[in-house]
């Protein structure tokens, strides 16, 4: 899903200029860290989620095509773009307790929130662990267990090491915002770590009651049968038509989509995306 594919780097070299206002940045304490977020647009509120070694900037322009119909509180992770590291290893509950610290510290009860590879993963354990916070959830290119990876990624997971990713382009793009310009390695030992971190969530996946968009490409890094397993544990897959109501949770995948280009497709990811936040739902003949 995600994270440490070495393919990323040419994409985060992409940095957009965004359309229409001005995204306004702040800084807040968070678990023993300064966080840094932007909030832009206007509308029901909306906490965005960035993938590894990705920043606000290289998320393209998901963040101002939703900020169109929403109030986006853009935030970067732990050690990710202006937000300091801390000393302490990057896990998905640990992202996820930030996620819900940095709601209550900008006055944020409950919220939408789109999450893309790690930021899904963080996503779905802030739905997890804090329940309460989250209205609906839209997880882009996500898994549940890490038997839900493609075998080559599984297979390359072992091979990871620091070396290979400091000499890569986006080591580089990484000084130019972060808090200490010499903390790519670091960080980059903490990813690698992440990935090694054991992952098997079915049984609270489960238990989840809010709604759940699951968007993958078709070529993702998780497998498609992961991707229906999940829609199928939030209470998907079943027959329409027959007279019951669909599932609250839905599944997208995006035709001919590699892991790295899902967040490069704004306007078909808000094609499933507004709808889903909207509660609208297409019109069967039988409806």
């Amino acid at each position: 899903m995600f994270r440490a594919l070495l393919v990323a780097a040419a994409f985060l070299l992409v940095s957009p200029v965004f359309a229409g206002a001005e995204p306004v940045g702040g800084r807040v304490e968070v678990n023993g860290m300064k966080m840094y977020y932007e909030v832009s647009g206007e509308g029901e509120p909306l906490v965005v989620l960035h993938g590894a070694y990705m920043n606000i900037p290289s998320m393209g322009e998901i963040i101002p095509t939703l900020a169109k119909t929403h109030k986006v509180y853009a935030l970067e992770f732990q050690g990710h773009g202006r937000t300091t590291d801390i000393d302490r290893p990057i896990t998905y509950p640990n992202l996820a307790d930030d996620v819900a610290d940095f709601m209550d510290k900008v006055g944020l009860k409950k919220a939408d929130v789109f999450g893309y590879s790690m930021g899904a993963a963080a996503g779905l354990q802030l739905a997890i662990r804090h329940p309460e916070k989250v209205n609906k959830l839209v997880a882009a290119s996500v898994a549940y267990d890490s038997k839900g990876w493609q075998p080559e990624f599984t297979a390359f997971i072992p091979q990871m090491n620091v070396e290979m990713f400091v000499n890569m382009p986006f080591a580089a793009e990484y000084k130019k915002l972060a808090a200490n310009p010499d903390g790519f390695p670091a960080l980059v030992a903490k990813l690698i770590q992440l990935e090694k971190e054991p992952m098997a969530w079915e049984t609270d996946v489960k238990a989840l009651k809010m709604p759940v968009l699951i968007v993958s490409g078709d070529a993702d890094v998780a497998t498609l049968e992961h991707s229906v397993a999940l829609f199928r544990l939030l209470g998907g897959g079943a027959m329409g038509d027959m007279g019951k109501p669909l599932a609250a949770s839905r599944l997208a995948v995006l035709p001919a989509t590699s892991h790295t280009a899902v967040i490069t497709q704004p306007a078909l990811l808000l094609a499933f995306t507004e709808p889903f936040l909207k509660g609208e739902t297409p019109k069967g003949m039988f409806q």
